[in-house]
């Protein structure tokens, strides 16, 4: 075996105590951007912790998936595990992300058109339901198995060791080298990342409650179905009374009629 570069990390390191510190530190981090996105939704259109737990919760089991894959892939061949673990999160924040948007699209339109209403992302029911959360992700898991799939195939094309070597080559420290690679980068491209992906696969459509003067909430739907209600009933009391005017009316116009006319003939 070609021996290992002196720069670089060693064998393991990704999964050391050092690397795993840094992996549950950038969990935390990478997460709570999307906590922060919670909060700067509107406040009528803000998710229930439940649901936005079920949204998260999707990105948080795919991206498990591909950071366990990517340390995987690092450690099979001889080269710097380092240097292949940032490649591999690169091209999976590139590439990666349009293949990712592709699926989502694509399995969006198929559900929707075999009307498989749970499956859509975003929609659990009322109230929410578990099984419609574990249904859509099966769905986003094997979304990213494809990407992920597809990712490992381009990195078999040859000339991918030469970037290695210019990515991180100048870094003589290999703890620098492994916070960089799985902290630093990490931080600042999942932040991105799960921040345009929890708005592609969160509802899109909701609706807002309001508040009538009573008090109670009721959705615009039913506000507008109450209305059409009330202008389409007829008032009876009007009616009636209107009704009554006019019977009246006509029965001492009949009465009227109907009176023989005397004339005084003198």
């Amino acid at each position: 075996a070609a021996p290992r570069p002196a720069h670089g990390c060693g064998s393991g390191a990704l999964l050391g105590r050092f690397g795993v510190l840094l992996q549950a530190l950038l969990a935390l981090c990478a997460f709570s951007t999307l906590m922060l996105k919670r909060f700067k939704e509107p406040k009528a259109e803000r998710r229930p912790w439940r649901i936005w737990f079920y949204d998260t919760s999707k990105q948080a089991i795919g991206a498990l998936f591909i950071h366990f894959a990517n340390v995987f892939l690092s450690d099979l061949t001889e080269e710097d595990p380092c240097s292949l673990y940032l490649i591999n999160f690169i091209l999976d924040a590139t590439l990666g992300m349009l293949l990712i948007w592709l699926g989502v699209k694509v399995v969006s339109w198929i559900v929707q058109h075999k009307k498989y209403t749970y499956l859509v992302f975003g929609e659990y029911g009322d109230p929410p339901q578990a099984a419609a959360w574990i249904g859509q992700c099966i769905l986003y898991l094997l979304i990213m198995v494809f990407e992920k799939t597809v990712i490992s195939l381009v990195l078999l094309i040859p000339g991918w060791t030469k970037l290695q070597q210019i990515l991180l080559g100048y870094i003589p420290n290999p703890q620098l080298e492994l916070v960089l690679v799985m902290f630093v980068v990490p931080f600042i491209v999942n932040a991105i990342m799960f921040w345009v992906v929890d708005s592609l696969i969160m509802r899109k459509y909701k609706q807002k409650d309001t508040l009538d003067i009573s008090g109670s909430t009721e959705t615009p739907r039913a506000r507008r179905t109450e209305e059409s209600q009330v202008l389409l009933s007829p008032d009876m009391d009007f009616d009636q009374s209107e009704s009554d005017q006019d019977i009246s009316g006509l029965r001492g116009t009949s009465q009227k009629m109907k009176q023989p006319s005397y004339q005084v003939v003198i």
